[in-house]
């Protein structure tokens, strides 16, 4: 065990818990004996950390959040299935994650640098990328994959076994069927896909020229002449040389069960 620069003594540690160094458990706080909190981390107060679950370094946890308990999973049969959080994740109170099953890898994952704001729930077998954030009461249910830099709206939800591709925007009260491609933006109560989120791509330096080009390929694959998989090749030709498109086309490919399809919508600015 590292040095701990605070341990409030209402807190209880069970014996096996490693604690990294420059750690702080606040008031309340019950650590389970398979956890593992590495350097930095603040635990502020009331925290549940149980399971086999591990949390990166320099990551903040807010009261009441609970990490690590058992999935809610019909077919969860008592393994001991693990919670890997990553590092410098802010993550505020009421937030649920649950460990994985058995029968799909037994981890539940999330990345580096996420936000997850009051009440979200990353639910059992989860994988989740670096710099997602999750606005307040965004619920993921099993088996969900998610890519970095996606963003959820409000009260967002995430069928089982969806995929969400990278630099995705959910807008708020979105439900989420099927999967959706790279940069996709959603909207909905069945969530249609309305456009690209231009916004999210210009923060991360995405060129004009390249989101024009998607923007074409988006056009083409959606709302051109002949069937889906017939467009999928005419646009994975046409833009051979594009890798954010052909990002895109590999995604769709690689795609086991539905995706979330275009509507046409009026124009409304940058965000379409």
């Amino acid at each position: 065990m590292g040095i701990i620069m605070q341990i409030d003594p209402s807190a209880r540690i069970a014996e096996g818990a490693k604690l990294g160094r420059d750690v702080s458990v606040g008031p309340y706080c019950v650590i389970g004996p398979n956890v593992t909190i590495a350097d930095g981390v603040r635990l502020q107060s009331h925290v549940h950390i149980a399971g086999h679950t591990t949390i990166g370094a320099r990551t903040i946890v807010y009261p009441f959040a609970s990490l690590g308990t058992p999935p809610q999973s019909m077919k969860y049969r008592g393994g001991e299935t693990r919670l890997t959080v990553g590092a410098d994740c802010d993550i505020r109170e009421h937030v649920t994650m649950n460990t994985g099953t058995e029968d799909d890898g037994g981890l539940t994952e999330v990345g580096n640098n996420c936000f997850l704001m009051v009440g979200t729930h990353v639910a059992h077998d989860c994988k989740v990328g670096n710099n997602v954030t999750f606005a307040n009461n965004v619920l993921l249910a099993g088996h969900v994959i998610v890519g970095d830099n996606v963003v959820f709206g409000g009260g967002a939800a995430v069928r089982q076994f969806t995929r969400i591709g990278e630099g995705a925007m959910i807008v708020g009260l979105s439900g989420v069927r099927a999967d959706i491609v790279p940069w996709g933006l959603v909207q909905g109560s069945l969530a249609d896909l309305i456009g690209f989120n231009v916004v999210g791509m210009r923060r991360k330096g995405v060129t004009k020229p390249e989101i024009m080009r998607l923007r074409q390929a988006y056009q083409l694959l959606f709302f051109g002449a002949g069937g889906f998989r017939e467009r999928v090749e005419q646009v994975a030709t046409e833009f051979a040389q594009d890798q954010r498109v052909q990002a895109m086309i590999e995604f769709i490919r690689a795609g086991k069960r539905p995706l979330t399809m275009a509507v046409r919508r009026a124009e409304s600015g940058d965000d379409a």
